[in-house]
Formats: C-alpha cells, structure tokens, sequence
C-alpha cells in the first residue's frame, strides 16, 4: 500500500497538465499497517478518479458524444484513435499500484483479524475493477498480480479467465459474510452498510454475466440472480468532491480548471439523435449557442472560429459507478433474451428512462417519451433485434456523461449505435446523416469505418515483464464481444 496519508488527506489532487491525471500511490515509505477503515476510502478515491477522469474522457470521445474543440489539441491523438502502449501508464499506476493493491491490503489485513466485512467490500471493488481493465484491454494480469516480489512478472490471464475468477471471488467472499460482519461507516459508496454492498455484488454479478453471454451460456445465473431480485435500490456514486482547488470532480478539475477551457465539444451523433428526439435531457447535458445546439463532428479541425455547445459537468458531480437506469437496462435485456417476457422487459426499459430523467434531476414524467406513439416507446410487436436496438439506443443516452465507459463499452458489445457508413469529411460537408448513427472521424488511423474496439496494454505493465503479450490490434474485438 502506498500513500495513503495523501489521498486521504488531499482528496483529489488534480495536476493540470492534459495528460497527467492523478497519480498517487507511489510512495514506498508509507507504513504498511494503516488500518483498513483508513485505506477503504482511499481505494475508493483512487477508483472514482480514475473512472470519473482520464477514463471518463477517452470514452466520451469512442461514444462519440463529445470531440476535441476544432482551436484545442490536447486530444487529437484520442479523437482519431492514434494511441500508443502509454496511453493508460497513469491509470494503471493509479489502479493497481494504488487501489488494487491498496484492496488486498485490507484483504490481508481482513484475514488475520478474522474481518469478513472488510474481506467482503475489498473483493467487489477489486472485482469491479479488474472488470474495468478487462473490458479496456481484454488481457490482465490477474491471478498472479499482486503479489509484490513474489511474482515481478506477472502472466496476463484471457478476460474470459479473469471473468469467472471475480464472479468466484465475489461468492467466495460473500459466503463468508456473518451477522456480525461489520465495516465502518467510513466508506464512499455505503457508509459502512453491508446490506447495500451486498445488492451492488449482486447488480456487479448481473452486469458481468450480461456482458459475457454472447459469449457463454450464463441463463441459469442470470435468472438465479433476477429471479432473488436483490439489487442497488440507488445509483452508485462517488460523490467526495468539493467545490473548490484541489477536490473537483477528476473531469472538472482538469478540463474546466486545470486547462482553462472547455477542450471537449459537443459531438454530431449524440446532439443530432438528441435533437430528433425532442429530448429534455439535451438542455441538461449540453450548453446551447444562442438558443441552438452546435456539435463537432468527430476529429475535424475546421471552422476554427465557430461556437459549439460544451457538457455541463457539475465540479461536484458524482462518480456513478453503477445507475439504477444502467441495472433496468440489463434487467430488460434479461427479462427479453433469458424469460422471453416482453412486458417485463418493457416494464424495465421504461422504468430505466424515469430512472435516468431523475438522476438528472427532470420534473418530467418518463410516460411522455415511451408512452404509445411516444419517441422511446418500446417496439412490442418488432422482432428481438429491434428491441435490443431500443435497449441499446437507450443505454447510449443515459449512460451519456454519467458513466461514459459503460457507454463505450456496451456500444462494443450490442452493436448499437451502428455505423452506417458515415465519414467525418462526408457530414462536415453536409451530406445525409442518420441521426445517432456513428461517424468515422476524421483522420481516422485505423481506417475508415473502424472503430476502436480496446486499448494497448500500458507500457508500465509490460515493458519489464518478460510475461507480458505481444500488443493486439486495436480493431480486435474484447473476448465477450460475440454478438
């Protein structure tokens, strides 16, 4: 474990350069024997900072709801995919030196003083976030990682392996669970309450299943876990941030302050569906250009001296980790793929848009978009496809600027929004274009028509490693993605 005083002590520090992003845990003189109460929220900083900053960024612009601003450069190489091995060095520091690591000290710690709350809660956020390094990359070190000098090399085990090794460790360490089990009420997400730790495993559990099974039959688990019905009751968030230097929302911090402009930009696909929608999110995501909505097309450099809408992020705004609209989505899509029940699954998907209108704090009933003749309405008598499509559309809106890597993620996996083949140059230019359908940017390094499907493995990881692989394709689709 390593610095933990700092990250509790200055909660966040955020450095203002484009591309360093927080960077603690790399203190080596630490004390080993902080107790767990104390690393817990560290951890937890160190997790919502990195999924709330660098990562929210980059997956902002792969979901195309936000591009660099034509006068800014600090994300070309992001916009038009051209990423190298140290693209993710920070976040991996951040995660595994710091929070993993800082996780199974409190694991450690937990076993020798027969702590099985604390085992508990370290496991889920562990298992969360290896799930985050999975669905970035595909292959993790993860069975032999974290084990110091023991293993300085550790082998990078295929996502699939490193899938059902969390879902086991999460049941191992919920078998373990007492009536006395207990943590403090020092604690992020729960404030110490062991009860809603255990309905986040169990919604982590149905998220993880969901992403895998185009790839593996998970029926029966899907519907064991359904079929108990013990899940979040509330959105997930990290919500430690304070409206002043130093402890702004990770995003906030280095875009609105730390760089002194807004370099992200509103992006064509997602304004444009927005806009054909008439969807009152739009007003609460995007600043408007005198009364209208102005978007970029992705990785475009011209009209330098246009106004285009900015997000609207709060310098307080949550880390969502996991939303009660994200959960009905993936409930829908159970009840649709695993019950063949449709109105649940409507039930679900419309209770994920009231869900999602409340998150962002709308006074407007959800009745008016998915009610009959409605814009959301669900598709009751289109084919199976037609309602993933619905399922997915909707994931695309609600996850936007609230966990904008489940977004970029959950694209990958169903597909939706598709691309129909246009390219940046082609809608700058005015042709036709298909409302909330995917642009190929401009300059696009992989091609064009591809897409970025993973990351490279960062060049922390791998270049002492003799067990590392060689770097794949970044066009190469994550193992679950089977569809």
């Amino acid at each position: 474990m390593k610095k933990i005083f700092i990250i509790l002590f200055i909660i966040p520090l955020f450095f203002t350069s484009c591309e360093d992003w927080l960077d603690v845990n790399t203190d080596p003189n630490t004390p080993s024997d902080v107790p767990s109460e104390l690393i817990l929220p560290a951890a937890e900083t160190s997790i919502a900072t990195r999924l709330g900053g660098n990562i929210f960024n980059f997956s902002g612009i792969f979901a195309q709801y936000w591009t660099q601003a034509p006068e800014a450069n600090q994300y070309n190489k992001i916009d038009n995919y051209t990423i190298t091995a140290p693209f993710l060095d920070n976040d991996y520091n951040e995660l595994y030196a710091g929070a993993l690591n800082d996780l199974e000290r409190i694991k450690t710690n937990a076993l020798a003083e027969d702590a099985t709350g604390y085992y508990f809660v370290a496991t889920v956020l562990q298992a969360y976030t290896y799930q985050i390094w999975v669905d970035m990359i595909g292959d993790i070190p993860y069975s032999g990682a974290l084990q110091g000098v023991e293993n300085k090399f550790p082998a990078y085990d295929n996502g699939q392996t490193v899938y059902e090794g969390i879902l086991g460790d999460i049941d191992e360490a919920m078998d373990m669970l007492t009536e006395d089990s207990y943590i403090s009420p020092k604690d992020y997400l729960f404030e110490g309450d062991l009860d809603k730790w255990v309905a986040f495993a169990n919604s982590l559990k149905l998220k993880i299943y969901m992403r895998a099974s185009y790839a593996v039959d998970y029926s029966t688990e899907i519907r064991a876990l359904m079929d108990q019905n013990n899940f979040i009751v509330e959105d997930v968030a990290f919500d430690g941030w304070q409206a002043e230097a130093f402890r702004y929302n990770p995003w906030y911090g280095t875009n609105t302050i730390g760089l002194g402009t807004v370099n992200n930009i509103a992006a064509t696909p997602i304004i444009n569906y927005l806009e054909s929608k008439a969807d009152p999110r739009l007003a609460v995501l995007w600043t408007d250009v005198d009364g209208a909505y102005v978007a970029g097309v992705p990785a475009m450099k011209e009209g330098l001296t246009a106004e285009y809408s900015a997000p609207i992020i709060d310098p307080v705004q949550p880390v969502y980790f996991l939303t009660m609209s994200e959960l009905e989505l993936f409930k829908s899509e159970a009840y649709l793929r695993f019950y063949t029940d449709d109105a649940e699954a409507k039930a679900a998907y419309e209770r994920a848009i009231d869900y999602n209108l409340a998150l962002h704090g709308l006074a407007v009933s959800g009745s008016n978009l998915y009610g009959a003749g409605r814009v959301y309405e669900w598709p009751s008598t289109g084919t199976n496809e037609e309602k993933i499509k619905t399922i997915g559309m909707q994931k695309w809106v609600s996850l936007c600027l609230v966990n904008n890597f489940e977004a970029w993620t959950e694209m990958r996996r169903l597909g939706y929004p598709e691309y129909t083949g246009s390219i940046a140059e082609d809608v700058y230019a005015g042709e036709t274009y298909v409302a909330g359908t995917l642009i190929s940017p401009s300059g696009n390094a992989l091609g064009v028509g591809n897409f970025i499907q993973r990351l490279p493995y960062p060049e922390e990881s791998t270049r002492l490693n003799d067990n590392a692989p060689a770097q794949k394709a970044q066009t190469e689709p994550i193992w679950w993605d089977q569809k």
